[in-house]
């Protein structure tokens, strides 16, 4: 298993480029790597994951309720955050049909899941599994993190600049899926199907207001007012953000992996096996977050449940090994990580801080 090294800086196009071959290489072949026996879902072990999930975030929203001091109302919201993001990426794969045969029982329970992070797991779905999923890092379809240009980045108003500055900051990056996943590609967005889908959206969207009513009353009753809202629904829905887009930046973020515009350039098994990556946590915190950074085998096999990824990606290291991006987590790498994939060149395919570009130096 690698260490965290100190991160080379992007060299961009070199002679040794393995997209060619990736490009070449069916989804279909990387999948058979994978043992059928990881695509073997477990009903005890999903609802059991589920229930950690949940008593963690109730007995942290009971602290909210109980204590006095603000100080420990905000201690207990902030875990509730934690718990809400282990919730929702329960969720996540339940969306994928990775927990259950019963496709009715994957959406009850997903739906109720997702309820904590103000998300509508049928729109969350919509979006992420048919775009995210099936065009990763092609982003002139898939929009998620998608970096600016220089050239994007010079042509930019102030105040465009300095949103980016801070959606692709360390501390800042929340403001990304907050604002254009949770806000503009969820509560604005409509998908333009039947009147019944549509009908359908709709009602996910008002159960989960109704559920952030019903929560900001309860927090404003029993919480104490303003330091009960704060602490048992705003700090939580805060934390959700910061980890969900802390997590899905470094699913696909690395000085070493490209993005692409043209669909030439880019071919399925690019996206899921060599533009994603595989994080070591350790065992307790793999745990907590359901595996969520082995993230190549569900790229590669979204069927895959949560517990049976380190198996997974031990099969597909086997025979891809060269063409996967792991690293041991350190705050060092993180760190490296977000000063160095500022701003992307597509022709070069190589990542550049804000310094080091002429066009914006």
């Amino acid at each position: 298993m690698p260490d965290s090294a100190p991160l080379a800086p992007s060299d961009g196009l070199t002679a040794l480029d393995p997209l060619p071959q990736l490009r070449a290489t069916s989804l279909r072949s990387v999948r058979a790597c994978i043992q059928p026996a990881r695509m073997q879902r477990s009903t005890p072990r999903a609802l059991f994951g589920l229930a950690v999930d949940a008593v963690g975030y109730l007995l942290c929203m009971s602290g909210v309720f109980l204590a006095e001091a603000i100080w420990l109302q905000l201690l207990f919201g902030l875990g509730a955050g934690c718990f809400v993001a282990f919730l929702f990426v329960w969720a996540h794969d339940a969306a994928h049909g990775a927990l259950f045969e019963n496709r009715r029982l994957s959406e009850v329970l997903g739906t109720i899941a997702m309820l904590p992070s103000l998300n509508v797991y049928r729109l969350w779905a919509f979006g992420h599994n048919r775009v995210h999923h099936g065009f990763t890092s092609l982003s002139s379809i898939d929009w998620i993190w998608r970096p600016w240009t220089p050239e994007e980045y010079r042509s930019a108003s102030r105040l465009e600049r300095w949103l980016y500055r801070i959606e692709r900051s360390l501390p800042g990056c929340a403001l990304h899926y907050l604002r254009r996943v949770w806000w503009q590609g969820m509560v604005r967005f409509n998908p333009g199907q039947s009147p019944e889908q549509r009908r359908s959206m709709r009602v996910g969207k008002g159960i989960t207001l109704a559920f952030f009513l019903l929560m900001s009353a309860l927090a404003w009753r029993y919480g104490g007012g303003w330091s009960g809202v704060l602490a048992g629904v705003v700090l939580p829905f805060i934390v959700f953000n910061y980890f969900i887009a802390f997590f899905v930046y470094l699913h696909h973020t690395h000085p070493q992996i490209p993005y692409f515009l043209d669909r030439e350039q880019w071919g399925p098994a690019v996206g899921q096996l060599y533009c994603s990556t595989v994080i070591h946590f350790s065992r307790p915190m793999a745990w907590l977050t359901h595996n969520i950074m082995v993230h190549v085998p569900h790229h590669v096999h979204p069927h895959v449940p949560y517990y049976h990824l380190p198996g997974a990606y031990a099969d597909i290291k086997a025979r891809f090994g060269d063409s996967i991006h792991e690293y041991r987590f350190r705050w060092r790498t993180v760190r490296g990580i977000f000063a160095q994939c500022k701003l992307f060149d597509f022709e070069t395919r190589r990542w550049y801080r804000f310094s080091e570009h002429p066009v914006t130096a």
